[in-house]
């Protein structure tokens, strides 16, 4: 190999930069910003498999309310897609488009590992908490 070569993929490999040494507060360009968001997706859902875990654990003993919870996980996964693919079909065609599917993904998975959260919560009895 020659030297120009070497030197011409060590330049360009540390231009590259990996999502987890990324500042995610300084992010500039759409491409920073698309790793950002895909990486606060994947943290997102990572706290939504913990408390769907957590939650399919206390039911450990009724199998037909595990079955329901994780036919309704099955579902409401098919509902945030559909309604981000709504959501974000104006910006489909555009660089912006994984910034703004990543960002309205995070927001409904938050917002459902609250409910899976609350839901773990409820006690006996209380016909007011699902369930």
């Amino acid at each position: 190999m020659s030297f120009r070569f070497v030197a011409c993929a060590a330049l360009l490999l540390s231009t590259l930069t990996p999502a987890a040494a990324l500042d995610c507060s300084n992010a500039i360009t759409q491409a920073e910003m698309n790793q950002c968001t895909a990486q606060s997706l994947e943290e997102a859902d990572q706290a939504l498999n913990e408390a769907y875990g957590e939650l399919v654990a206390g039911y450990a003993e009724q199998e037909d309310l595990r079955n329901a919870l994780r036919d309704a996980q099955r579902a409401w996964i098919r509902f945030r897609d559909a309604e981000c693919d709504f959501r974000t079909f104006s910006s489909r065609t555009g660089s912006i488009y994984p910034t703004v599917r990543a960002g309205c993904l995070e927001d409904l998975t938050k917002a459902r590992t609250e409910q899976l959260r609350k839901a773990g919560e409820c006690e006996e009895g209380d016909l007011s908490c699902n369930p």
